[in-house]
C-alpha cells in the first residue's frame, strides 16, 4: 500500500475571453485580487474556433492567457472555478458576461481545465465542478488528447503553455522543489 502524501503545488492559468479592453481590465483586476500577481500575460489571440460565445460577448473575441506567481494546491481547483464564475457574474451587464474565464492547473506533466459541464471524460471535484485533462506533456512538448478543444490544439496555445511551463519550472526551482 502506498503512503498518503501531499500534492505538489501547481501553476494557476486562466484563459480570458473578451471583446472589450475595459472588460478585460476589470476581469484582470478581479483575478489579481483573488489570486495574486500575474507572472505571465500572453498576447491576445483571435478566438475564431467557435461562435459559441458570439451572442453573449459580441465579436471579435480574443483570448489571453494569464498565469499567476503564487502556486496553488490542485485540490482547490473547484473553489478556483467558483471564484472565476463569480468574477464573470460580477462583471456582467444586463445578464450578459463581458468576459469568460477558464481556469486550469499546469503541472510539469499536464494541463487540467475546470468545467461546470459533466462528461464521460470529466472527473467530478466538488460543488458541481469537474476537471478534465486538456493537454499532456510528453517527449518535450504538450500534446492534445482525444477530447481536447480545437483552440487548445492550436500552435499558439501550445506555445503559450510551453512558455508558462518554463516559468513554472523556475517557480519550483526558486522554492527548492526541483
Amino acid at each position: 500500500m502506498g503512503s498518503i502524501g501531499v500534492f505538489d503545488r501547481e501553476k494557476l492559468v486562466v484563459g480570458v475571453l473578451f471583446r472589450e479592453p475595459d472588460a478585460e481590465a476589470a476581469c484582470l483586476a478581479a483575478l489579481e485580487r483573488a489570486f495574486g500577481r500575474v507572472d505571465y500575460a500572453g498576447p491576445p489571440i483571435a478566438f475564431t474556433f467557435t461562435s459559441y460565445y458570439d451572442a453573449e460577448l459580441g465579436t471579435p473575441i480574443v483570448r489571453r492567457f494569464l498565469a499567476f506567481e503564487r502556486l496553488v494546491a490542485p485540490d482547490g481547483l473547484a473553489d478556483i472555478k467558483i471564484i472565476t464564475n463569480n468574477i464573470e457574474d460580477d462583471s456582467a451587464i444586463g445578464g450578459r458576461r463581458r468576459c469568460n474565464l477558464d481556469p486550469g492547473l499546469l503541472s510539469l506533466s499536464r494541463f487540467v481545465l475546470a468545467s461546470t459541464k459533466p462528461g464521460s471524460h470529466r472527473v467530478p471535484l466538488a460543488r458541481g465542478i469537474y476537471a478534465e485533462i486538456e493537454l499532456m506533456y510528453e517527449h518535450g512538448a504538450f500534446r492534445p488528447v482525444e477530447w481536447t478543444y480545437a483552440d487548445y490544439r492550436s500552435p499558439a496555445y501550445l506555445e503559450t503553455f510551453r512558455a508558462i511551463r518554463e516559468i513554472y519550472k523556475g517557480n519550483l526551482k526558486a522554492k527548492g522543489s526541483m
